[in-house]
């Protein structure tokens, strides 16, 4: 047996890469979230980590589906953006490159009239 050839984990297959947001990306996003939780709009996420998307869904009740979904695809970066806003109807409302830029779509959820 040679000592320079790595061994292959799993029978010879790879193992599946998952997509996952990073601690800065998660920082972000997170703060947002606590914004609106204040504001009274969320009340609780979750977070999927899939082969081809990361996921991060906000509800306003946690036995409900997520009023919004703000999704990491790697594949897009060249293309559309890596990152992208989802309403509760499946439409994409903002896409890009920033995440910052990209959720801006729902800080204008915070800015309401005083009276």
């Amino acid at each position: 047996m040679n000592m320079t050839t790595p061994t292959p984990f799993q029978n010879g297959h790879p193992v599946p890469q998952q997509v996952a947001f990073h601690r800065t990306e998660l920082n972000v996003i997170l703060s947002l979230y606590g914004r609106m939780v204040a504001a009274g709009e969320w009340r609780d996420y979750g977070i999927s980590n899939l082969k081809d998307v990361a996921v991060f869904s906000v509800f306003r009740r946690t036995a409900e589906h997520p009023l919004y979904t703000i999704e990491k695809r790697p594949k897009l970066r060249n293309k559309q953006g890596l990152y992208s806003v989802v309403g509760m109807d499946g439409q994409i409302l903002k896409r890009g490159h920033d995440l910052k830029t990209v959720l801006r779509v729902l800080e204008r959820k915070l800015i309401r009239a005083v009276e």
